[in-house]
């Protein structure tokens, strides 16, 4: 054991009865003499003249306890041990530990279950106790399944809550979007960017306009996110309780920190494109320098992949900032050391715990956009070849509705995944080397916790 919050060294302090804290095994009676104090014998004289045993005794070892009836004020002999762990064990008896007893050698003193000893092993033990779980997760260090199951059950659960999220600012977002598209993306800028005797002004005006849109389009999507993410992060950390909580709560809860949060992603987004940009700086400066072009193609490929593999480094590293900054009401700087904290050490457990919820969560979105998109396709006339020909004309609205209506319904099911996940991922983290589960005990209103030991983790 050691020396973490919120729990006691062993030896910290004696117990009432003068044994050590931590000592397993019966207590000594207390009447039972010293060593240089004799104990008296059964059969012994009342005036203390010594034993009067008989001369004729069993040899040692083969002492068997009388079968009548025990005599007025003594004590019933105890109940036989319970089944164990298969039949018996000793003497060549057949069978394994358990059921039957080890009584040692021939002439030897008895052992295992024997009258005098201790009881058979096995008997009546059914392992350590379940770990209790107030909310959607047992308060102990958590398995890949329960973490995702544990993000399935806030859904499901407090599924008034978490859909009412997801779906507003899916909603908002998606209706922003469509608006985007249908405007600003409109034939008149599709032919322009077609139409091979355009001016360069023309084309330059074309091609502005799609980059304001799809610039918009990713700040509104990105807004989003956000706003679900730090609401779906407070609903998932009540869940994890047990108590639920509505919109309005998360709200005002969350509401705070959102403005850090903001922060805390535009930093995150800056150091990787920052990471990037460093990676491609040798090819680009060779290049300026009027170096070899194929040379400078080279070491902008290879800086650029070195530096996507420190990004995702860092990504992975920083990925838990978000619920320390939300739940902690951590500093951005301080959340992004929580979070390397963490991480330290299970880098490659988040990634990978990571990687299959949003494999898991784009996989059940797919299932539900791509039978939207076709439909919009086939309701809007061209099909889906329309939109990949050489002169496809931008999307009309009934693709863009109908298309939107799918995208909702799957950012409904990715948005609380993905969020759940990652706050589920920072409070098994916090456990495993805070001792999270105390506090979280202790607030959830759970009796006597930390008493008895755990139930085994199910999983990694």
């Amino acid at each position: 054991m050691t020396d973490t919050p919120g729990w006691a060294s062993p030896g910290s302090a004696s117990s009432p009865d003068g044994r050590e804290p931590g000592a397993s095994g019966p207590a000594e009676p207390t009447d039972r003499p010293g060593p240089a104090e004799p104990a008296a014998q059964p059969g012994a004289d009342p005036q203390g003249q010594g034993p009067k045993w008989s001369k004729d005794q069993p040899p040692a070892g083969q002492w068997s306890a009388p079968t009548g009836p025990p005599s007025p004020g003594q004590a019933p002999p105890p109940p036989p041990p319970g089944p164990g762990w298969g039949g018996g064990y000793g003497g060549g008896q057949p069978g394994g530990y358990g059921g039957g007893s080890y009584s040692g050698p021939p002439g030897g003193p008895g052992g295992y279950g024997t009258p005098g000893g201790y009881g058979a092993w096995g008997g009546g033990w059914g392992g350590p106790p379940p770990a209790a779980k107030p909310g959607v997760i047992p308060l102990r260090p958590l398995g890949v399944g329960e973490i995702l199951d544990g993000a399935v059950s806030t859904m499901r659960t407090y599924w008034r809550t978490v859909l009412g999220i997801s779906l507003t600012v899916a909603v908002l977002t998606q209706l922003s979007v469509i608006l985007l598209q249908g405007l600003l993306l409109n034939d008149e800028t599709t032919s322009t960017l077609n139409d091979r005797s355009a001016s360069p002004s023309e084309i330059l005006q074309a091609v502005g306009a799609v980059m304001a849109g799809t610039g918009l389009v990713a700040v509104i999507s990105v807004v989003g996110t956000i706003i679900a993410t730090a609401l779906l992060t407070t609903v998932t950390s009540r869940a994890v309780l047990g108590k639920p909580v509505s919109t309005g709560e998360a709200w005002r809860d969350a509401r705070p920190q959102v403005p850090k949060l903001f922060g805390l992603l535009l930093l995150l987004g800056v150091i990787a494109v920052g990471v990037l940009l460093c990676g491609a700086l040798p090819g680009i400066l060779v290049a300026v320098a009027g170096g070899d072009k194929g040379a400078s193609i080279a070491l902008i490929v290879l800086g650029v992949l070195a530096a996507g593999i420190v990004a995702v480094w860092l990504t992975v590293r920083f990925s838990l900032a978000s619920p320390a900054l939300m739940l902690e009401r951590q500093s951005i700087v301080k959340s992004m050391s929580r979070s390397a904290k963490l991480v330290r050490g299970s880098w490659w457990r988040v990634l990978g715990i990571q990687l299959l919820a949003g494999l898991i969560a784009n996989i059940v979105s797919s299932i539900v956009v791509i039978p939207f998109a076709l439909i919009a396709g086939a309701v809007s006339g061209d099909g889906m070849a329309g939109l990949f020909a050489p002169d496809a004309q931008s999307p009309g609205w009934s693709f863009l509705i109908i298309s939107g209506i799918g995208s909702v319904i799957g950012s409904m099911i990715t948005l609380p995944i993905n969020a759940g996940v990652t706050v589920l991922l920072y409070i098994d983290q916090r456990i495993r080397r805070e001792a999270l589960d105390l506090e979280l005990a202790r607030a959830a209103g759970v009796q006597d916790y930390g008493t008895s030991t755990p139930g085994p983790v199910p999983g990694s």
